[in-house]
C-alpha cells in the first residue's frame, strides 16, 4: 500500500483512543481528509508540533479504500503559526479561519484556489501591518463565499432589480438573515424587513476591490474592527445559512482586535 504526500493545513484536531488524534487538514492536491494520528498525544511523538491548528505541512499518509479516515504516517512542518500566539486578535483569526474551513469544505473535493487562498491570508497575518487581522479576514470572508458559490449579487435590489451604484448617488442596500441578496432602500420599508442591516457604498467598493486584487495589492486605507464591519456580517450569514449553524469564532474575533 503506497504512501501519499500532500502540502497541508492542519484544520483542527480531537483526542482518539489512548494517545491518538484524529486530525483533519486541508491538501492542496486532494482537499480535505480526516486521518488518525497514532500516539500523537504522547510525550515523545513523532508528529511533534506539526499537528498544531493551521501548521503548514507536509503530510505522508496511507489511504486504503472505502475507509474515512486515512492512516497519518508523519509530517514536516513547513511554516508554523506559533509566531501569531502572542497577538490575541491575530489568534482569533486563526480560530476564524480554521473553523470556516472546517464547516464549509467538503470532504475529498480538491480545491487548490482555496488552498492558496488561505494561504495567502495566514502570510498577510504575519506581515503584523497596521490592520492586518480586518483586512486578512475581510478577504478571506469575500473570497470563502465567492469559492463556494453562495456570493450573491451585490449591485442590484434582488426585489425589483433596480440597480445601487449610481455613479452620482448610490442607492442604500440592506440584508436580513435568512434572505439571500440586497434589496433598496424602497423595497425594504415596502417589505417592512424590521431590523435590517445596512450594506454600504464603501463596503461594496472593498467587496468589489478584493474580487479583482491581490490582497498585498489592496488600496491603501486604515483597517480597524469597523471597517467593512457589515460586510463580514453580510458574508458571515450567506456562509451560516450554507452549513446551517452560528459560526462560533467570528462574534469573539470582531470583539478581539
Amino acid at each position: 500500500m503506497p504512501a501519499r504526500v500532500s502540502e497541508a493545513f492542519v484544520l483542527q484536531t480531537w483526542p482518539f483512543r489512548e494517545g491518538d488524534l484524529i486530525v483533519s487538514f486541508l491538501t492542496r492536491d486532494l482537499g480535505k481528509l480526516r486521518g488518525v494520528a497514532k500516539r500523537a498525544r504522547r510525550p515523545k511523538s513523532g508528529f511533534g508540533s506539526g499537528l498544531e491548528r493551521l501548521s503548514h505541512i507536509r503530510m505522508s499518509y496511507f489511504q486504503r479504500e472505502n475507509r474515512e479516515l486515512v492512516n497519518l504516517d508523519s509530517c514536516e512542518v513547513l511554516n508554523s503559526q506559533f509566531g501569531l500566539l502572542g497577538d490575541f486578535g491575530a489568534a482569533c483569526a486563526l480560530d476564524y479561519f480554521a473553523e470556516v474551513s472546517e464547516q464549509i469544505l467538503p470532504a475529498a473535493e480538491p480545491n487548490e484556489k482555496y488552498f492558496r487562498l488561505l494561504g495567502a491570508a495566514l502570510d498577510h497575518l504575519k506581515s503584523r501591518s497596521p490592520g492586518s487581522v480586518w483586512r486578512a479576514v475581510t478577504y478571506f470572508s469575500v473570497w470563502t463565499v465567492r469559492l463556494a458559490g453562495l456570493l450573491p449579487e451585490l449591485h442590484v435590489c434582488i426585489s425589483c432589480g433596480s440597480w445601487l451604484e449610481d455613479p452620482e448617488q448610490p442607492e442604500r442596500a440592506f440584508f436580513i438573515r435568512n434572505r439571500a441578496g440586497l434589496c433598496c432602500n424602497t423595497c425594504r420599508r415596502a417589505l417592512d424587513l424590521r431590523g435590517a442591516w445596512e450594506l454600504d457604498a464603501e463596503s461594496r467598493i472593498i467587496a468589489d476591490e478584493i474580487l479583482r486584487t491581490p490582497i498585498a495589492q489592496l488600496s491603501e486605507r486604515v483597517w480597524t474592527q469597523s471597517t467593512a464591519s457589515n460586510l463580514r456580517r453580510f458574508l458571515a450569514q450567506q456562509m451560516e445559512a450554507h452549513i446551517e449553524r452560528k459560526l462560533i469564532t467570528l462574534p469573539v474575533l470582531e470583539t478581539a482586535a
